[in-house]
């Protein structure tokens, strides 16, 4: 009688046109140290024309791990490779593994016992560019459990992480076929919200992030209003599940900061007039919905000046205040109430008629520490009771006064 024991983990690898990359792909796979016996490939071909599927079945003819190759039309996004991969999945955890990217020879057995130590549904592991920018801020050190508001793991929403598949199973959670970009950072978000505990493995490198020399990465890839599609479908997904409150606030900042603020850089420059009014128009919505004194406060100055713009849909002060931060130019520094406030002069600060408020161009505490002669004043000082209390005054919807 032949006893069939579940893997510890299935690796999911959708791959569309995805040669040479994907040999040292399959290579790093076929090197983790967790041993065949505990782990299984579902491999699902998009569609490649350039030998991807052709090499996949070979790898599962000579792999020493049961391996599934599923060919299939090619469907537009990386999503639909991915559901049908977990949809066949049988490993206690998913790691999803995309097809030019490479696993560090012991990630996997690493990450399965950091989960099962610890009793937490998703795990991430240290992420290495090759002739790309990884994440970093979230891998400062090894945390054994703790979860999206207690540290930096929200500004890593890719899907290239341990998952716990109960976890997914019990909620039916599923990549979002309808985005073409941002549908990883949507069922990430969702996976840290809903998990019992996520760990953070910084002290070995687990994912070799690698950037393809023909610059063909989904992320880079589509119009802009895919990229509002993906910033609404992640804002409204924070509204959902966390109550309005400090702890939405400190979620939206990444949707604001890492999807929204980009289209109103040095692109912004270049767009024509009616891509300009488009890109505002679209943000509209999203401004009026999500845009808080909580979320602005939590931003760079430049950062919540550019969105202020947005919000109030002025396009001529925006394209200075972009022009000015394109350039390099450092704002000059005002400091007040003997030290204790840290204005910073860009566009339009103090300029008659702009109507751009004093507190859209106050520094915080973290940016304001940069400039000498800047005192923190104490928790219970006269400038922190009034601060206080123009936030609780502060209308919600709007950001008129956000940075006080």
């Amino acid at each position: 009688m032949t006893v069939v024991t579940q893997p510890d983990v299935t690796v999911v690898i959708g791959a569309y046109e995805a040669m040479p990359y994907l040999v040292d792909c399959l290579a790093s796979v076929e090197a983790q140290t967790i041993g065949p016996a505990r782990m299984e490939v579902i491999a699902v071909d998009d569609g490649s024309t350039d030998g991807t599927g052709e090499y996949l079945e070979q790898f599962a003819a000579r792999a020493g791990m049961p391996v599934t190759v599923v060919r299939q039309e090619n469907s537009g996004s990386p999503s639909g490779p991915r559901n049908v991969g977990l949809g066949k999945a049988a490993g206690r955890y998913v790691f999803f593994l995309d097809a030019d990217d490479r696993l560090g020879a012991e990630a996997l057995e690493r990450m399965v016992a950091m989960a099962d130590r610890n009793g937490t549904d998703v795990v991430l592991g240290r992420v290495e560019g090759v002739n790309r920018t990884p994440p970093k801020s979230m891998f400062g050190r090894t945390l054994e459990r703790t979860d999206v508001f207690s540290s930096n793991i929200k500004f890593t929403l890719s899907a290239q992480k341990l998952f716990r598949r109960a976890l997914l199973e019990r909620h039916g959670m599923r990549f979002d076929e309808s985005l073409w970009t941002g549908e990883d950072a949507l069922f990430t978000l969702e996976a840290y919200l809903r998990a019992d505990g996520v760990s953070v493995l910084a002290d070995y490198t687990c994912y070799y992030l690698v950037g393809r020399e023909d610059g063909k990465h989904v992320t880079k890839t589509g119009g802009y209003t895919l990229r509002f599609d993906s910033a609404r479908a992640l804002m409204k997904l924070i509204a959902d599940m966390v109550p309005a409150g400090a702890r939405r606030d400190e979620l939206m900042v990444r949707p604001f900061l890492i999807t929204l603020l980009p289209q109103f850089g040095p692109r912004f420059l270049k767009d024509d007039e009616a891509v300009r009014q488009d890109k505002l128009e679209l943000a509209r919505p999203l401004m009026e919905a999500y845009w808080t004194p909580g979320v602005a406060r939590r931003l760079k100055v430049h950062e919540r000046l550019r969105l202020h713009l947005v919000a109030e849909q002025r396009t001529e002060p925006l394209l200075e205040v972009v022009e000015f931060i394109r350039s390099g130019k450092q704002a000059a520094a005002l400091l007040e109430r003997r030290g204790t406030r840290v204005y910073l002069a860009y566009p339009y600060f103090r300029s008659e008629g702009a109507g751009v408020p004093d507190a859209v161009y106050l520094a915080g505490p973290k940016e304001a520490r940069a400039f000498p002669g800047y005192r923190e004043p104490a928790a219970h000082s006269l400038p922190r009771r009034a601060l206080r209390r123009i936030r609780r005054l502060l209308p919600s919807a709007r950001i008129g006064a956000a940075a006080a």
